[in-house]
């Protein structure tokens, strides 16, 4: 496979450098989190056109904020959003970008050099993807942080194919919340599938890795990112993650059931949660079966009409008939 960005040009800081960077943001209805979310980027040091928003029809002042910081807008008409579509054709608008950042509007930057620290993950020459660490919201309870502290620990690592041994259908695990991807990398495994309506990262991710490429997490390169789940919430989540192992059998085939790691989590989980918070314990419990359910019925899909997978999924806008 060819690497043609080497660690020489890894520092897009540099002016002449930043037309190989693009940070690409799909936006809804931003307004909420602008007032962190565009300061933060103005401390990255990238240029502003260098940043992609692609908006789903805002019915706020999203489009024209970003207009004003200097990123380049592009509006889509909101039902043909795709994760992995949507996603596949930014990549496409910016043909001379050889490393496409990808973040939510919710994910919050908290250095100054957070874009660049995960840039850096492609001095290796073996790495296709990186991936930073979500920190979460002060406002979040523990059910909430403990999730990001499993996820996202401050340590970095990387991760091959090899490693599937130890950690199991983890190996794969990557969040476009604010992710990374090398573009040759990206191309060689044919980019970012069109009709991925959840996990599109995760995909990319395992053919990369069975391809020959590493994945790469950096602990140093952080952003705030996290959610409140309510117990619906919970169970339409799990109820797409059933939906994507069960469409996507050769993940597990390659590296593993997902059973195994949810068995870790809970247990981290409830010790976590007995140490911090234990007025939680409760409702973890609920939402464990909740979980469980959503994903059983998820996996089994196929048997469910689209007007009860519209009501299940957390993505309604992505069952059409």
């Amino acid at each position: 496979m060819t690497m043609p960005f080497d660690a020489a040009t890894t520092n897009v800081n540099h002016q002449d450098d930043q037309g190989r960077l693009t940070i690409v943001i799909p936006t809804l209805n931003a307004a909420p989190h602008l007032p962190a979310l565009l300061p933060a980027l103005a401390r990255q040091g990238i240029a502003p056109e260098r940043y992609l928003v692609i908006d789903s029809q805002s019915t706020d002042d999203t489009r024209e904020a970003f207009r004003s910081f200097g990123a380049t807008v592009v509006e889509i008409d909101r039902s043909t959003f795709n994760h992995g579509g949507t996603r596949q054709r930014a990549v496409e608008m910016r043909p001379d970008a050889d490393v496409i950042v990808m973040m939510t509007q919710d994910a919050i930057p908290q250095r100054d050099d957070a874009i660049m620290r995960l840039v850096d993950a492609f001095s290796d020459p073996q790495v296709g993807v990186a991936y930073g660490r979500q920190l979460p919201r002060t406002v979040a309870r523990g059910i909430e942080r403990h999730a990001r502290l499993m996820n996202y620990p401050p340590q970095s690592a990387v991760r091959g194919f090899q490693d599937r041994e130890q950690t199991g259908v983890k190996t794969v695990f990557c969040s476009d919340s604010f992710a990374a991807y090398r573009r040759s990398a990206l191309h060689s495994v044919g980019g970012f599938p069109e009709d991925a309506f959840f996990a599109e990262d995760q995909l990319v991710a395992g053919r990369m890795l069975i391809d020959g490429w590493r994945i790469a997490y950096r602990g140093d390169a952080e952003v705030t990112h996290s959610h409140g789940y309510t117990l619906v919430e919970e169970f339409r989540r799990y109820f797409d993650v059933g939906v994507f192992h069960g469409r996507n059998r050769w993940l597990i085939e390659a590296f593993g059931a997902a059973e195994g790691e949810g068995l870790r989590f809970i247990k981290s989980e409830i010790a976590y949660l007995a140490r911090h918070d234990p007025f939680q314990l409760p409702s973890a419990i609920v939402r464990t079966f909740a979980k469980y359910a959503g994903y059983k019925m998820g996996s089994r899909e196929a048997r469910l009409s689209t007007r009860w997978k519209r009501r299940l999924s957390m993505q309604p806008f992505y069952w059409r008939d």
